[in-house]
């Protein structure tokens, strides 16, 4: 209405015309800021999370456990498994089995990682190597390691030398594969710029292909420390007195499934340990290599 050509105010605007954020309080407006949407997005981070699924695995066998789906003589519980965990690193009795698998997979890997790296050198810089030592590692390619343990035990009886020679004798080839198409594969121009400032052949091998190998060698030295630890768990069931073979043996004979869950465990940590050093070694190693992958 106007008035003398003037409006007249009509008082406050219907309330479907207010904004939310006019008429509601600090409490509420934070509610409908944060509220669903917020809890929404949390329960989204979890459930995609790295662990959510592990630990989903987790509660559903502590379940099963404690309500008698899985009995205990069939697998243990993780809070039996994780008490067992501790009792066995109280005594000291994880500890010293555990000094006795490390030292015989130390052992033949070295051995296998040797014999690997210079059989690959024979072969990679060599035509001669290649015709001498190819032929021979391809045929130990397709014969199966573990077929070789009954072999092993007529040739070196019963003692620490069978499952030392079975854990060398299956790290090799994957160090020596690598290494070997590491060598063929290097830049051809890379070799050629390194003759044209005059390098000897010495110098060559030591500055370019070696360097140039680097990368695959280190793929075969993780592949070769992830065999020998499978290779480990077969070789300790042979006759062992002592590791953790010899543990899963007697928890085997006592139906004791938490102790075996253990030293699958402390397997597992061992892959695991093995993989972060390669990794360390790479990251230290192959500083001057690019990467695609942005931290």
């Amino acid at each position: 209405m106007f008035c003398f050509g003037h409006s007249v105010n009509k008082g406050p605007p219907p309330m479907s015309n207010v904004p939310m954020s006019y008429v509601t309080s600090p409490a509420i407006a934070s509610f409908h800021a944060t509220g669903p949407s917020g809890l929404g997005a949390v329960a989204s981070q979890i459930v995609g999370s790295r662990w959510f699924s592990p630990l989903v695995l987790l509660a559903a066998w502590e379940l099963a456990s404690r309500t008698g789906v899985i009995p205990e003589h069939t697998l243990a519980a993780p809070s039996a498994v994780v008490a067992t965990l501790w009792s066995m690193l109280v005594s000291g009795e994880l500890e010293s089995n555990l000094l006795v698998s490390f030292a015989r997979i130390v052992a033949g890997l070295a051995i296998g990682v040797s014999a690997g790296i210079a059989l690959g050198l024979i072969a990679g810089l060599s035509r001669q190597g290649e015709a001498a030592v190819d032929p021979i590692m391809q045929i130990k390619r397709t014969i199966p390691t573990l077929a070789l343990t009954p072999l092993f035990i007529v040739w070196f009886g019963i003692g620490e030398t069978p499952k030392i020679a079975l854990i060398a004798f299956a790290s090799i080839f994957p160090v020596y594969l690598n290494l070997y198409s590491g060598i063929r594969g290097v830049d051809v121009r890379l070799v050629e710029a390194a003759r044209s400032f005059g390098l000897s052949r010495a110098e060559l091998i030591w500055h370019v292909i070696l360097p140039g190998a680097l990368p695959s060698l280190l793929v075969g030295l993780r592949y070769s420390l992830s065999i020998a630890i499978l290779v480990l768990v077969v070789a300790e069931q042979i006759n062992a007195s002592a590791g953790l073979g010899y543990l899963i043996n007697n928890a085997r004979d006592f139906l004791r499934t938490d102790i075996i869950v253990v030293c699958l465990i402390v397997y597992a940590a061992l892959g695991l340990g093995a993989d972060w050093l390669v990794n360390l070694v790479e990251r230290r190693a192959l500083v001057w290599r690019p990467s695609l992958l942005k931290a």
